[in-house]
């Protein structure tokens, strides 16, 4: 089954997006992230991606407030979450299910603490666990994407399939939020080289992006997050849902 996550990116709170992951650049959709997992779940999501964008970048106080948002959330609509944003400890990763969480998102940890992805997994199990290779032209980045690394998404891809990871999500960072189109085919490439089933994200404009990232479901593209296109109605979430249905 191809997936289609709505985005609900939390700052102190709010629902947020940013450009490129960049704090000085953002823009404030919603003070209600209740209303807005409704506004997508009434439109047919089954599963919501949430990021904890304080928690990437080290807010404690925000961070707080966004995992507030997220049991809410999880009390009160039935849709799946998958969840992410500054899970570095096993704390972190428990505190997160406990608040709601049906899926956990490891990024800077999967590079810094892989030791952390493999016990996430061992207690979990391979559905509960995604890890995310943010990168910037193929190469990973961490800390909220402000640290560049050596290490390719493929690289990383192939260590954490070793490692028993069944689930990834490819972000480009430099389309994240510029709406400019999703860097289709390096997403197909870390899917195909990895093993991995890969979900994309970063830059879908329009139903004509979702349509091309769905033509690789074959090559181990399960799926895509979908964040500035809904909020700035370029993208109509039921539309792209009823294309993925109409797929199977």
């Amino acid at each position: 089954m191809f997936t289609i996550y709505p985005a609900i990116d939390l700052r102190n709170g709010a629902v947020v997006r940013l450009r490129q992951g960049d704090p000085s650049q953002q823009t404030t959709y919603s003070e209600d992230p209740i209303a807005t997992a409704k506004r997508w779940v009434s439109d047919g999501a089954t599963w919501l991606h949430i990021v904890n964008l304080d928690g990437a970048f080290g807010d404690a106080t925000g961070a707080r407030a966004n995992r507030r948002a997220l049991t809410a959330i999880a009390t009160t609509l039935k849709a799946k979450i998958q969840f992410g944003g500054g899970l570095r400890a096993m704390d972190d990763v428990k505190v997160a299910f406990d608040a709601g969480a049906n899926r956990i998102v490891l990024g800077t940890a999967a590079v810094e603490a892989p030791r952390l992805v493999a016990e996430a997994l061992a207690l979990y199990g391979p559905d509960r666990v995604v890890v995310g290779l943010d990168s910037r032209d193929g190469m990973i980045v961490t800390r909220g994407w402000k640290t560049e690394t050596p290490i390719s998404a493929i690289e990383l891809g192939q260590r954490m399939k070793e490692m028993g990871l069944a689930h990834a999500l490819y972000t480009e960072v430099g389309r994240d939020g510029m709406l400019t189109g999703p860097a289709v085919e390096l997403t197909a490439a870390v899917a195909q080289l990895t093993g991995l089933n890969v979900m994309a994200s970063g830059g879908v404009r329009n139903l004509h992006d979702v349509k091309e990232i769905m033509a690789y479901a074959s090559r181990g593209v399960t799926g895509v997050v979908v964040g500035r296109s809904l909020y700035e109605g370029t993208l109509s979430l039921k539309e792209a849902i009823e294309l993925s249905r109409s797929a199977l």
